[in-house]
């Protein structure tokens, strides 16, 4: 019924009709009204003449209602209201008559009518009836228009363009003009009911034309629908005359843009053809005028008044499949793979029945690269763009069907190609060119590996090798796809080096005078053949060799450096190495014997050769940087005496030798004391210097051999008491022993015989 209706997109939608009870019908509110009236149109057919100077009509009204609710049922025999329909003629406010309708014929509009999509699942609660009313009437022919009208309250109270919905009602109206009574005229008539629901975001195209038994002219147009019957006088009787008021839109909403849209709804003239793009969800009232013409007069005016129901919708199906989505568009991108594998991700399965792959070629046998199956493997003819398509139900209904783009791009083998120029015996730097083939993609980048751990992004490097070798040096080159190739080829690199340069250790010096000859010629190693002449007659093969030189005077260094691939070179270094005299270190000192604590100072003499710096250390106890100097030793004991000598070119020499400073001791003791308290040779003891003695002991006995004094302390001494706390000793002459162990170990004893005199 509605084949008319299309909706362009690339994706099919899936109307989200279960979101609500339809039509305001509780479709976008959970309100219940008394009446849900949908809307609804008059028409007339011309049966013929009827007596003197009269035609009979045939009147046929529909009246559209929701049938999911509790709302009012048709006017008629069986409904609440008695359905009667005014008719008046010109201007007057009396009826011309009135005409009681009988039951109409119901029957159901079905809920899929204007989507009739299989993807499409409709609520089982979606109802809406069509009641059709037909009445005949005989009317005479008069020089004035009869006006034939039904008013019934109300609309729905989900309406979103109206004022107070809930509260309008409607008026179907049809006017006989004196011209068509006089031809015996038949209205036009609708070809079909407008879609139920329509889904925003999406163009609506609906054929709302109308036909016409003569073929007058018709011009459509939108219109104010008209109100008629209130809440408190629901279906007037008789029906108000002419004129009827128009419903109240809400703004920016009127009679000429009853809905809003990107762009606005809009119907042309001379078709009837409705189109747009809603973008708002709603109930919107919608009026349709069609007035017929007939050699530019105005026959009749035929009237409708519906409801658009626009709600989102969802897709049903939904084309996706595996690859790079690119601007709607998946791609497929292989270097010189030609078999793709391509994994169809489209849902909802359960709706999906068929599936077309198209692409722009041929298989291998030149018939059309085509497949039937969710999945595909594809082998294309070889490098090359081709592009293509995947088809969700092919050949079903716009809301069933989805697309896929593809275009894959096969890009051809990559096979870089390069020279290396340099001269094989020069140390120089290597030029690398690159002499790939045309790449049809373009080259995002080479990359040069030059098997030195180095790598370069240009196209044609410079390169300098700083080691010798056999380098593997490979290009990749990278097209504007990704897709990359390499070539890898051998530089045998083993030039001589441009200058020898050497750096030894040491260019001076004494003998015996060591040597490392750092080797710094560049390129150089253990694959070159090196032979050396240190100048003394000895050669070496290193090539950074150590060498000592015994032989004085000034040596001539020779290296001769040869290359795997016979490059040579020679370096001669005249007098690079000087060997000089190496020092001598002797000494002697006076005195040569008795140096004790009582003569400690001991005078030296040098005896060296070849030194230029003196360096003298005394056992530790001192130093000394004269030639020869004199020591005082602080102390007695063996001191080992070092001489340092430092030659001009900072070779030394040491010579040493032990000084003994010998400990000497005095002890002598007196023969008599007096102790009288007069502080004068008071006490008996030893006097004189004895440091340094151990294991002291020193006894005194009276005549009659009983000890009286005894000592360990060599500083001690006997006052002439017993144990020097007693009483007083009488004046005598008493035994003494005294015995102890010198520095160096030697026993000494002392005996003899102390008088006390008082």
């Amino acid at each position: 019924m509605l084949s008319a209706m299309v909706y362009h997109r690339s994706r099919s939608f899936f109307c989200l009709l279960f979101c609500f009870s339809l039509l305001g019908f509780g479709l976008f509110t959970n309100e219940v009204q008394a009446a849900h009236i949908v809307g609804g149109e008059m028409t007339y057919e011309c049966l013929g003449p009827e007596g003197n100077n009269s035609m009979r009509y045939r009147f046929t009204m529909k009246v559209y209602r929701d049938c999911a609710g509790n709302g009012a049922d048709y006017d008629g025999p069986d409904g609440q209201v008695r359905a009667h329909i005014t008719v008046y003629q010109g201007s007057s406010i009396n009826p011309f008559t009135t005409v009681f309708a009988g039951r109409p014929r119901i029957s159901r509009i079905e809920a899929d009518i204007g989507i009739n999509n299989p993807c499409i699942i409709v609520p089982t609660n979606v109802c809406v009836q069509e009641g059709i009313y037909i009445f005949e009437e005989v009317l005479p022919i008069v020089d004035e228009s009869y006006h034939i009208v039904y008013q019934r309250c109300c609309r729905n109270g989900s309406i979103s363009n109206l004022r107070r919905p809930g509260e309008t009602g409607s008026s179907y109206t049809v006017e006989i003009s004196p011209l068509a009574q006089r031809t015996c005229n038949n209205s036009p008539t609708f070809k079909q009911f407008p879609p139920i629901v329509i889904c925003a975001d999406q163009e609506l195209i609906f054929d709302h034309s109308a036909t016409d038994a003569e073929g007058d002219q018709l011009v459509y147009s939108f219109c104010t629908p008209l109100n008629g019957g209130t809440t408190f006088d629901v279906a007037p009787n008789p029906d108000a005359p002419p004129p009827w008021q128009a419903v109240r839109y809400v703004p920016p909403y009127s009679g000429n843009r009853p809905i809003t849209g990107a762009p606005d709804l809009s119907i042309t003239p001379n078709t009837g053809i409705i189109r747009g793009v809603p973008t708002i969800q709603g109930q919107f009232v919608v009026g349709i005028c069609v007035q017929e013409f007939r050699n530019g007069d105005l026959l009749t005016e035929l009237r409708r008044d519906f409801q658009f129901n626009v709600t989102f919708c969802e897709p049903q199906v939904n084309a996706t499949i595996s690859g790079d989505l690119d601007a709607g568009v998946y791609r497929y991108q292989t270097c010189n793979e030609t078999v793709i594998t391509m994994i169809n991700r489209s849902t909802n399965v359960n709706f999906i029945d068929s599936y077309l792959w198209q692409f722009n070629t041929t298989d291998r046998d030149g018939n059309p690269l085509v497949f039937d199956t969710r999945n595909i493997v594809a082998e294309f003819p070889g490098p090359g763009k081709y592009s293509g398509r995947m088809i969700l139900n092919p050949g079903s209904s716009a809301l069933c069907t989805d697309t896929a783009d593809v275009e894959v791009v096969i890009s051809p083998p990559i096979e870089p190609q390069f020279i290396a120029e340099y001269d094989t015996c020069v140390a120089g730097s290597v030029s690398f060119q690159e002499l790939t083939p045309l790449i049809e993609n373009g080259v995002a980048s080479w990359n040069w590996d030059f098997g030195d751990q180095n790598t370069s992004n240009e196209q044609n490097p410079v390169h300098r090798y700083q080691t010798p070798g056999l380098r593997e040096v490979s290009l990749t080159i990278v097209d504007s796809f990704g897709c990359s190739g390499t070539f890898t080829q051998e530089i045998n690199w083993f030039p001589a080096p441009a200058v020898i340069i050497l750096e030894p250790s040491a260019e001076v010096g004494c003998a015996p005078l060591e040597v490392t000859f750092n080797n710094l010629s560049e390129p150089i190693d253990e694959t070159y053949n090196i032979r050396w002449n240190f100048g003394d007659g000895n050669t070496g093969t290193e090539i950074s060799p150590t060498h000592v030189y015994t032989k004085e005077g000034f040596q001539t260094v020779t290296v001769e450096i040869l290359s795997p691939l016979g490059c040579y070179n020679i370096g001669v270094f005249e007098d690079l190495i000087e060997v000089d005299s190496s020092p001598v270190v002797s000494f002697n000192y006076t005195p040569e014997v008795g140096i004790s604590n009582f003569n400690p100072t001991v005078q030296f003499f040098d005896q060296s050769k070849h030194i230029v710096q003196w360096d003298w250390d005394f056992g530790g106890l001192g130093s000394s940087g004269l030639i020869s100097p004199s020591f005082t030793f602080p102390d007695t004991g063996r001191h080992v005496v070092t001489l340092t000598g430092t030659h001009f070119y900072g070779c030394v020499d040491t010579f040493s030798q032990v000084i003994d400073v010998v400990p000497l001791i005095r002890y002598f003791l007196p023969n008599a004391f007096t102790p009288n308290g007069d502080d004068k040779n008071e006490f008996f003891g030893p006097k004189g210097f004895f440091r340094g003695i151990r294991n002291y002991q020193m006894v005194i006995y009276n005549r009659w051999g009983e000890l009286i004094f005894e000592t360990t302390n060599p500083d001690e001494r006997w006052n002439g008491r017993k144990f020097n706390t007693g009483r007083s000793a009488p004046s005598g002459a008493y035994a003494y022993h005294i015995s102890f162990v010198g520095p160096r170990g030697t026993p000494q004893e002392f005996q003899g015989t102390a008088i006390l005199v008082r």
